[in-house]
């Protein structure tokens, strides 16, 4: 009876450490690379502020920073246009004899400018002509087709309010306000007409991207809360977006990575099922339990994610002293350690390698997790943390003897990031369609990322051929990776 009690008040106590990690604490496991930058920026603008407040009172030591910075900054891209200005001397008298100076040479220095956006008016006109000798036939170019008909916007404008929205994170109300300051007025409701109408024109495109990434033989999935406003509540309700990605640059496989998101308006297991009907291969997902109905069906096998089994581990070796859990913590790191020196090998290479270091160490992390099972209290949270383990440890083990496979699934966690970061900034989508508009676009825009495809210039482009009828048999040119830089140059 006072074992019960105390593993029962240890598994309490448990409990009440995590939640004050997740309530006070830092929730990434590791910093996040954007909370490091931003800390590293005030620290790199008192370094300036010290450096510019020492040229005032030594001029040599200016003179040596700007050779420095010259020898370090590189040189600027070529396809920036030069805007070239000839600083000269006024007098070309030489001051000794009074005879001509002479060219020999010049000094040439380039610096980077920037023109503040700005809006511009393109007027189109369409002259009438007529013949003098006949009472009909007026003769007139057809007008240019657009997308939004009788509106202001050409298909550039559409783009920059996309981009702005779902890739620079900037809601709709704050474009408003940033246009407002440049002397137009657009109301909100219009960017949001702008925006539903470029989605509907964008969805096959979506769904084509969908059934591409089907084909590939290994997936990524996750999914992550996206909160729809319930307007007959007076609230919101939460539904789900449902991430699938491929990518297979760590493997050095020749198909473009991409990511697609689905909006589902609940969690259930029907909702990858319906997703990915047709998808036949390997999907790396964490641990929800809703993807083993899709794998029963025998087209899927699953491979388990090793920052989700490890994160079981680091919520207990964080609050305190806890040898179990940051022994394991230190085995899960021998594996990170081989994939990193593996990775941009061929599949072939990285399956040899890792069943002749992997497997060894898989084995004996297996025998450690069922031998320390045994001795310790199986209500407690350290029991649950190995029984999620061994309990996929098939899934988990499964990149031993496959070298297209990850130790986790983060390819796809970071696709979700924007996503998330669009979510804080905006709150809520409007509603269930405005949910799937956000999905669709962000899932050409992200694609577009994955791929070093500016998302502008892209979108300009396709928005402009799907309006002059761009022919459905074709739309696979519309894809992201369909397009490369040079093909964009002309367009931006």
């Amino acid at each position: 009876m006072l074992l019960a009690e105390r593993c029962e008040s240890e598994r309490l106590r448990q409990i009440i450490k995590e939640l004050q990690r997740h309530r006070f604490g830092r929730k990434a496991e590791t910093l996040p690379e954007e909370q490091m930058l931003l800390g590293l920026e005030d620290v790199e603008q008192v370094v300036a502020f010290g450096e510019a407040e020492q040229d005032e009172s030594a001029p040599d030591g200016r003179a040596a920073r700007a050779r420095k910075r010259r020898i370090n900054r590189g040189a600027l891209p070529q396809h920036l246009p030069r805007i070239e200005v000839v600083v000269d001397v006024d007098d070309r008298t030489c001051p000794c004899c009074k005879g001509d100076l002479h060219r020999i040479g010049e000094d040439r220095s380039e610096r980077l400018d920037m023109v503040p956006a700005q809006f511009r008016v393109l007027v189109t006109r369409r002259p009438k002509h007529a013949c003098r000798s006949c009472e009909d036939g007026v003769v007139q170019a057809p007008a240019p087709a657009r997308l939004i008909e009788g509106g202001l916007p050409t298909e550039a404008t559409i783009a920059q309010v996309l981009v702005s929205k779902y890739a620079d994170h900037l809601p709709l109300y704050r474009q408003a306000q940033i246009y407002a300051r440049q002397g137009i007025d657009l109301d909100r409701s219009t960017l949001a007409d702008w925006v539903g109408q470029a989605a509907w024109h964008l969805r096959p495109l979506h769904e084509r991207l969908l059934g591409k990434l089907k084909q590939r033989s290994k997936l990524f999935a996750d999914e992550t809360t996206m909160p729809v406003l319930d307007p007959g509540r007076g609230r919101t309700k939460t539904g789900q977006l449902w991430a699938y990605a491929a990518d297979d640059r760590p493997w050095g496989g020749a198909d473009p990575p991409g990511v697609v998101y689905v909006y589902a308006p609940d969690r259930k297991a029907e909702r990858p099922i319906a997703h990915l009907d047709g998808f036949k291969g390997i999907l790396q997902v964490d641990g929800y339990a809703g993807y083993r109905k899709l794998a029963e069906r025998g087209d899927v096998q699953l491979a388990f994610c090793w920052a989700h089994m490890r994160r079981n581990f680091y919520e207990l070796a964080t609050p305190g002293p806890a040898p179990i859990a940051s022994e394991a913590l230190k085995r899960i790191a021998e594996f990170y350690a081989i994939e990193k020196d593996i990775r941009g090998r061929s599949a072939e290479e990285r399956r040899l390698i890792r069943q002749q270091k992997s497997q060894p160490l898989a084995n004996a992390f297996e025998q450690w997790l069922r031998a320390k099972l045994g001795l310790i209290s199986q209500k407690g949270k350290l029991a649950e943390a190995i029984r999620y383990a061994l309990s996929r440890w098939e899934g988990l083990t499964r990149f031993i003897d496959d070298g297209r496979i990850e130790l986790d699934n983060n390819a796809v966690e970071r696709s979700i990031r924007p996503i998330a970061l669009n979510r804080k900034n905006a709150l809520f989508a409007g509603s269930d369609g405005g949910a799937e508009h956000w999905a669709a676009i962000a899932s050409l825009i992200e694609t577009c990322k994955l791929n070093d495809v500016d998302p502008l210039a892209y979108l300009t482009d396709v928005l402009t051929r799907i309006v002059n009828s761009h022919p459905n048999s074709e739309i696979d040119q519309l894809l992201p990776w369909a397009y490369r830089r040079q093909d964009l140059k002309a367009v931006a």
